[in-house]
């Protein structure tokens, strides 16, 4: 019998990358049972973000774990939007996973700490940080939505545009909840700052959206 070399399927570093993702969660629910108890019924029961907000807020291993998840999760679907919109042809690019990770990974990291600057300029440091916290939380819950539908594209109906649209609308209702959440807790601050909080949605929210976009294409 020859030996036969094996090629690296799509789907076989895929499987690798989402059981990768898989442990992030697992280590947070084996470590932190109870507050894993409370997120995972967040979009259901605000008892998580009134519990966690004032007491750890947003450096702390459980959001760490969770955040990691999501970012992978989340790359991985862009990666899906990618071959099913962009990359019509069917071209392989073995870079473009690591290079979208990185940058999904530099974005968030990037505004998260210019989010934190804004409080130092503000004097506000403390309000930013929950602020950043709930929208976090809300997104990283949105995590567990990418996974799921990073399945189904990966092995069940793959990449189907349906399952893309329907992740997204799922996604983006989980994290327009945590903004109604956001801007309902912060209206005085959000009132009292009002032009400033305009500037911020322009440069910190919007604009990065648009940059991403950009990205990708």
């Amino acid at each position: 019998m020859e030996p036969i070399t094996r090629t690296l399927e799509q789907t076989d570093w895929i499987t690798i990358t989402l059981m990768a993702s898989l442990v992030f969660p697992l280590i947070a629910k084996s470590i932190y049972y109870p507050r894993f108890l409370n997120f995972i019924i967040l979009p259901f029961n605000n008892k998580y973000i009134t519990m966690y907000t004032k007491k750890e807020k947003l450096f702390n291993w459980f959001h760490f774990l969770m955040s990691v998840f999501q970012i992978i999760n989340l790359t991985l679907f862009i990666f899906f939007i990618w071959r099913s919109y962009i990359n019509i042809s069917g071209t392989k690019n073995p870079y473009i996973f690591p290079l979208l990770l990185a940058g999904v990974f530099l974005f968030f990291s990037a505004k998260t700490m210019a989010q934190l600057l804004n409080g130092f300029i503000f004097n506000s440091y403390n309000t930013f940080n929950e602020l950043i916290f709930k929208k976090l939380t809300y997104l990283n819950y949105a995590g567990f939505v990418l996974f799921i539908a990073n399945v189904f594209l990966a092995y069940v109906f793959k990449d189907s545009r349906i399952i893309i649209i329907i992740a997204l609308i799922l996604f983006l209702a989980i994290n327009i909840i945590g903004w109604v959440t956001v801007l309902r807790n912060y209206q005085k601050f959000i009132s009292s700052y009002f032009f400033y909080f305009i500037l911020y949605l322009c440069a910190l929210e919007i604009a990065p959206l648009v940059i991403m976009g950009s990205f990708l294409k």
